[in-house]
């Protein structure tokens, strides 16, 4: 347990675990690996692929100087452009395939043009048509007494204009004990929430834990959290009326970023317009009475 990360789940929900010990081959999950790249990786990566295919089949064309008629003998530039334009199926005519080799890599590389495009459409298919839930989740977790009990608090907001039916939140405590044969052991506690569900998540949403006698936190304090090594893990989960499909979000939080004795400020505020939701204040928290 000495070598494990500090924590298991991230502000933004990503597993902080490191694997060793398991042999991880990319082609085996290739299309997963890709689905989840960022936009700005992926594009890039898509585009140096597409540039190296090209690339090769230009110098197998400029290996043989008879395999494409219309281009400038030597002329390394033209070759290249023929290749852009098979790849792409373009054809503008100015240059053919005239040698028996020029045709039968011109049949191969456009088998693989069309190979690249299904891929590539594919693939950004995917990743455009795939839900995604915009859940803020605060900062800092709080605990104080609401109603007379002593509460765990956090908050969530949907930052969407679209509502999440159906929606539910989990909360685990995660703590390191020993076992009775002295064993450390990485142990999981959920923690029952007031509300776990609502039929509609359209704002604001604050997850509440009360801290009981049969609470895992009865009698806990940042201290004895700091020492187990504990970490609180928020799941999210609901379905997105626009798509009408699951969406899911995660957050984690350490000792160090639960408040106690501080409840979080009032997000809704009276206006002459009427009644709004300020989002700037969904992180702020302020001495509890």
């Amino acid at each position: 347990m000495a070598g494990a990360p500090k924590r298991l789940i991230d502000r933004s929900g990503r597993a902080m675990v490191i694997r060793v010990g398991v042999r991880t081959r990319l082609r085996d999950d290739a299309y997963y690996w890709l689905l989840r790249m960022p936009w700005r990786w992926l594009v890039p990566l898509m585009f140096g692929a597409w540039l190296a295919i090209i690339a090769v089949f230009a110098v197998l064309f400029w290996l043989d100087p008879d395999s494409v008629a219309g281009v400038r003998p030597g002329h390394f530039g033209d070759v290249l452009f023929f290749s852009v334009e098979t790849l792409a199926t373009i054809g503008y005519g100015y240059a053919a395939p005239h040698s028996f080799y020029g045709h039968v890599l011109v049949t191969i590389e456009a088998f693989l043009g069309m190979l690249a495009i299904a891929v590539a459409t594919g693939l950004t298919f995917a990743k455009f048509s795939r839900p995604t839930a915009r859940v803020i989740f605060s900062d800092r977790a709080v605990v104080s007494t609401h109603d007379g009990v002593c509460m765990l608090m956090i908050r969530m907001a949907n930052a969407r204009e679209s509502q999440i039916v159906e929606a539910n939140v989990r909360l685990s405590l995660a703590v390191d004990e020993t076992t009775l044969e002295g064993r450390a052991w990485r142990r999981f506690h959920d923690l029952r929430l007031v509300r776990p569900n609502t039929p509609l998540f359209g704002l604001t949403w604050s997850a509440m834990h009360s801290i009981d006698e049969g609470s895992p936190l009865h009698g806990a304090s940042q201290a004895s959290l700091e020492a187990s090594r504990a970490e609180l893990i928020v799941s999210f989960t609901g379905t997105e009326e626009t798509f009408g499909q699951t969406v899911h979000a995660r957050t984690a939080y350490v000792p160090a970023e639960i408040v106690w004795g501080a409840r979080f400020a009032d997000v809704f505020e009276e206006t002459p317009e009427g009644r709004r939701v300020n989002y700037a204040r969904l992180h702020e928290v302020e001495p509890a009475d």
